[in-house]
């Protein structure tokens, strides 16, 4: 058991005296444009730690800042400290991570919940998971400082069950952290209680919302509700309730590590900190891509990313999963924030990044999207059951070439009502991809519509 943060400094010294004797080998590709350009804060410890083993994790300064944050600061302090930083959520919605906090800590509660979503859903995204299978503790440290700062005792991992790894890597680590003490009762002698436990998911793509998530884990079927009421007032079985994504969790520790001022000082003046991106599609070099905010899409692509294959040349890159847009080649230089590429027509989301090449067609492209959108959804609410649906039919016409004019301005006036009328963000967002591709590429568009 560990009850002090001198133990825990003491196991530290201990095992990195034991990693130095029979040091890890590192690969000799991080000497690469694709490591040497990225900036690895939630990342730092991937391919450097053993994650099965929560001494490496302490000898790399793992759970100091839990034992900084019972020791030296208080509840309140906590929060500061994260407001400062201006965290904004990791998880798509980009909500400023220290608000959110601080509105469940005034909220008078006997039981408060921290809910970490795992439940990673975009097609070509694997940021979570990858955190979570090579760096479970670090998630853990997280969700245990918020519930020091929000005063909950209690936290779930709701994680898909395709993540059988990720689902394995947590379970172990609860398993160690309790063991040492880090979570259970009374930590460090702190009088802060703090338990986790995991809650599969389905793999339903619209719990990734909220509230349907809470549904889930509740053992409901995975529908979204109204807000408000908020979870800060109304969450996980009626209690308070902090949920953040695991990268958003992932970036607490070193915050308090370091200070809100030094993740503050990282980014853009609205965007703070970096984002871990997964870079896939028709490009060189794909993988999970750590960068400061405010990195420009040519400088992900071309410089980190290695461009597209030979022979072929740019077209657009879909960023933020089923939900964002697609933006073409003269915004290259756009920088990547959640401002920027909102303007833009698309969104940050959770960090996937598709790269299209000029093979593909921004019809087939929008379709696919708008299809995964409609088989996704839950049905509560007819603009997204009934729209996604008919929209994937629309666009089915404009692919064989049978659309008419009149298609293509209900193709625009049904997007524009499944976005403003659904009930979550599922809806609101599917019609990004073919608003976006409309945008930048009308006449693919207008090439499917037939002669009269």
């Amino acid at each position: 058991m560990i009850t002090s943060t001198a133990e825990l400094q003491e196991l530290a010294n201990k095992k990195r005296e034991e990693n130095e004797k029979n040091p890890r080998e590192i690969s000799s590709e991080r000497s690469t444009p694709f490591y040497t350009k990225q900036r690895r804060i939630v990342l730092e410890n991937e391919g450097l730690i053993d994650p099965d083993d929560i001494e490496d994790y302490i000898a790399h300064g793992g759970y100091m800042s839990l034992f900084k944050a019972l020791d030296e600061m208080t509840p309140k302090e906590v929060i500061e400290e994260v407001k400062i930083s201006a965290l904004r959520g990791r998880g798509g919605g980009g909500y400023p991570t220290g608000l959110k906090w601080e509105s469940v800590s005034k909220v008078q509660s006997l039981q408060k919940y921290i809910i970490c979503n795992g439940d990673e859903g975009d097609p070509g995204a694997f940021m979570d998971r990858a955190v979570m299978e090579g760096d479970p503790h670090r998630v853990l440290e997280g969700m245990a400082i918020a519930g020091y700062a929000c005063g909950a005792n209690k936290g779930y991992i709701y994680v898909r069950a395709e993540y059988p790894i990720a689902v394995e890597k947590l379970n172990r680590a609860i398993k160690q952290a309790t063991r040492l003490g880090i979570l259970g009762e009374n930590i460090a002698h702190s009088g802060f209680n703090f338990t986790v436990e995991i809650r599969l998911g389905a793999g339903a793509f619209v719990c990734g919302e909220a509230t349907a998530l809470i549904a889930s884990i509740e053992g409901n079927r995975g529908h979204p509700r109204q807000k408000p009421p908020h979870l800060s007032d109304h969450g996980l079985w009626g209690q308070p309730t902090v949920l953040n994504n695991v990268e958003t969790l992932a970036n607490i520790a070193p915050i308090i590590k370091n200070g809100g001022a030094w993740f503050r000082a990282i980014g853009t003046e609205n965007s703070s900190g970096t984002k871990v991106f997964a870079l896939t599609g028709h490009i060189k070099n794909t993988g999970l891509v750590e960068v400061p905010m405010g990195t420009t899409l040519r400088e992900l692509i071309f410089d980190i990313g290695g461009g597209v294959e030979e022979g072929r040349k740019f077209k657009a890159i879909q960023s933020g999963g089923p939900s964002g847009g697609c933006i073409p080649e003269h915004l290259l230089d756009l920088q990547v924030d959640y401002e920027s590429l909102k303007s833009a027509g698309s969104i940050m989301g959770s960090g996937g990044l598709i790269v299209i090449d000029e093979s593909s067609n921004m019809v087939e492209i929008a379709r696919f999207f708008m299809d995964f959108c409609r088989s996704e959804s839950c049905g509560k609410c007819t603009p997204c059951r009934v729209g996604t649906t008919e929209l994937t039919l629309l666009l089915d016409k404009f692919i064989k070439k049978e659309a008419t004019k009149s298609d293509f301005e209900l193709l625009k006036e049904m997007c524009n009502m499944v976005k403003s009328t659904s009930l979550c963000g599922l809806g609101q967002t599917a019609p990004n991809p073919v608003l976006s591709t409309i945008k930048y590429f009308e006449d693919e568009y207008l090439a499917g519509i037939k002669n009269d």
